[in-house]
């Protein structure tokens, strides 16, 4: 047989309790009973909201699976009520059961049905008169449906509804945002709205303990992933139950992209008061205390922010990468290309770290500006001048500036050190190109394997040279084109075979034909676009005057086809042998004759400028070009005497 039923009142008026709740926003009222909830140590919370077949809001219910409402303290939750809030008061959430009465901007009816240490009860107030609250004991049959299956716990039912809640997937990012840092500090605690689990913000979580004064505290600090809507970053001061007792603003808000949310808790603080007398020893003293706890957590923020800043300058770099506003190191060795790329972004990182408002503010346009002249400075001998000019503008503490200059010392060296790398990676492929030309070229070496090993190592030709790599582009199927046209381009007659070459044998080989057509820049600045056609014969061709003759019939073709017509273009020629006949004299004649431009294998100096080279001249010249440093580096060349033609042509292709 339940007890009798109990009736009580909050020492408040009415009109004073909705003074109270007078800026709150309907949906706060939900937020209310959700604390409530969690204040009775619920670990579950479930929302549940019922609409008619107008759409219109009936019902709200809210239930929890916490100690419930013990009946013997309702003077301490349904009655208690401070009608003015203490200055500096951050425990607003359901603090002591004021919460609750917050209801009344959503409904004219609230029961509260509660189960507690095996009583089961239901508790109504009305709206109308919401400083009363009338009770009655129930039987466990009269219960409310969702607390059957627990122990203890207590739902919320809210009828008459004249508020009105956000929409579905709103109410739910409006609960994840009020909640989130709750539900972080604990994995186990779980909020849910119409049986969909409110998720926690992206966030990561660092945890900490220390002791100040022989007292212990824990510091929990979640990073937030992205902007929190509702606030600026903050440091809480929460008692055992993680109840925000006070807060103090971040000193790191203005920091980019860092949005933190530290909660400090210790039984200690169970008794702080933040609102004490301050000529209180006992006040002053605790207020000491607490001073040093945030001094202490500002100190555990700045270890966090240095570790999130590098990594965060990673980020923004590789989105820079993708964006394409690095140089793209066309005519460079790759693996130059590499190393100088990556050297730009290490620097790119330590200056971002160093300031990172400096690329924040800048526009997509003026950061691949600003980056793209870094990576010219970086490799020339002006890095103590960048220095100068950096120091002058960011406002670096001593500590990032010792760090930033020793970066930018440290490129010099590195490019010294892949200079040198990059330099013995030519010298042994050259050495491997040349055994293969000398002895392994005339019945094994097919075309595709030239092609693998020209591509990856087209700085053989100059500096100047990309990686040629035909594109199917109308530049280049012109190109293909006319060459065709040239009498006997594609034959090969007996005087061409090289003595120890076999004719059926150089027949089943083809030419091997690249074409690219790059922007570039004249002396005087001047944007113009470069065609650069190379062909290279077979390797069991010598070349002779057929071949020459060839050329200059391509040379006059195209500068007679309106393609290639433009002022703003200029096209260059390049044939490849094995080597030049002996019996040939007419090259020889044309390589002197243009001499003195200076220019290797030049024969015809024109708007179609015209090359004539061999593989053994290319490798002398590399060899006289590097000798001053390949005779200091005395790098150790293998015999490749052993070494299979494959592994060569692999090696050289990769």
């Amino acid at each position: 047989m339940p007890n009798p039923s109990f009736f009580g009142s909050a020492q408040i008026t009415g009109r004073g309790i909705k003074k109270h709740f007078e800026s709150y926003e309907p949906v706060r009222a939900i937020y209310e009973l959700i604390w409530n909830g969690f204040d009775a140590n619920a670990t579950k919370v479930n929302i549940r909201t019922v609409y008619n077949d107008l759409d219109g809001l009936e019902q709200i219910a809210v239930t929890d699976n916490g100690d419930g409402i013990d009946l013997e303290r309702l003077a301490e939750s349904f009655e208690r009520f401070n009608e003015s809030s203490k200055k500096g008061d951050d425990e607003t959430h359901g603090s002591q059961g004021r919460g609750r009465l917050a209801f009344h901007k959503l409904s004219e009816i609230a029961e509260w049905y509660t189960k507690y240490a095996s009583v089961n009860a239901k508790i109504t107030i009305n709206s109308a008169t919401i400083k009363d609250y009338s009770g009655e004991n129930l039987n466990s049959s009269d219960q409310h449906a969702s607390l059957s299956g627990l122990n203890s716990g207590t739902c919320v039912e809210l009828r008459n509804i004249h508020g009105n809640l956000p929409e579905h997937e709103s109410l739910i990012e409006q609960i994840s945002r009020e909640f989130g840092w709750y539900l972080a500090l604990d994995e186990s605690r779980e909020i849910n709205v119409n049986e969909r689990t409110v998720p926690v913000p992206h966030h990561s979580l660092t945890r900490k303990q220390f002791d100040l004064e022989g007292v212990e505290f824990r510091v929990d600090i979640i990073q937030w992933k992205d902007r929190p809507k509702t606030e600026k970053s903050y440091t809480y001061i929460t008692n055992s139950k993680d109840r925000i007792i006070t807060k103090e603003l971040s000193k790191l808000n203005n920091k980019i992209s860092f949005y933190t949310s530290a909660y400090v808790s210790s039984p200690w603080l169970d008794s702080y008061d933040s609102s004490g007398l301050e000529m209180d020893p006992i006040h002053q003293d605790d207020n000491r205390i607490v001073r040093k706890v945030f001094s202490e957590v500002l100190n555990f923020q700045r270890e966090l922010y240095k570790d999130f800043l590098r990594e965060h300058a990673a980020e923004e770099v590789e989105k820079y990468d993708r964006a394409g506003f690095f140089p793209e190191y066309r005519g460079f060795d790759k693996f130059y290309a590499a190393w100088r790329k990556n050297n730009t972004k290490t620097v790119i990182k330590e200056l971002y770290v160093a300031d990172p408002s400096i690329f924040h503010t800048l526009s997509s346009k003026q950061a691949r500006v600003v980056i793209r002249l870094l990576d010219k400075v970086l490799v020339s001998n002006e890095n103590d001048g960048l220095m100068d000019v950096l120091d002058g503008v960011l406002d670096l503490d001593q500590e990032s500036l010792q760090t930033f200059s020793g970066q930018l010392r440290r490129t010099s060296l590195d490019n010294i050190i892949s200079s040198i790398e990059t330099l013995q990676r030519r010298q042994i492929a050259v050495h491997k190109l040349r055994e293969i030309m000398e002895n392994r070229y005339a019945d094994v070496l097919e075309t595709p394997d030239l092609q693998g090993i020209v591509e990856n190592n087209t700085w053989l030709f100059g500096p100047q040279y990309t990686t040629l790599g035909a594109e199917e582009d109308t530049f280049t199927k012109i190109s293909r084109k006319l060459r065709d046209e040239v009498p006997g381009i594609n034959s090969v007659g007996v005087e061409e075979i090289a003595d120890d070459a076999k004719l059926d044998g150089v027949q089943r080989q083809v030419d091997l034909f690249l074409a690219r057509k790059l922007p570039a820049y004249d002396s005087s600045g001047e944007e113009f676009f470069r065609c650069v056609i190379v062909e290279i014969k077979r390797p069991g061709i010598s070349l002779n005057k057929k071949h020459l003759r060839q050329l200059d019939d391509y040379a006059e073709i195209l500068s007679k086809h309106g393609t290639f017509s433009s002022s703003k273009l200029k096209i260059e020629l390049i044939l490849i042998g094995r080597k030049i006949s002996k019996d040939d004299s007419h090259i020889g004649s044309r390589l002197d004759s243009v001499k003195s431009v200076g220019e290797m294998g030049l024969v015809t100096d024109s708007k179609v400028k015209c090359y004539v080279k061999d593989w053994f001249t290319i490798f002398d010249e590399f060899d006289l070009t590097n000798n001053y440093l390949m005779e200091r580096l005395n790098t150790k060349l293998d015999d490749l005497d052993r070494e299979p033609t494959t592994g060569l042509v692999a090696s050289l292709q990769g």
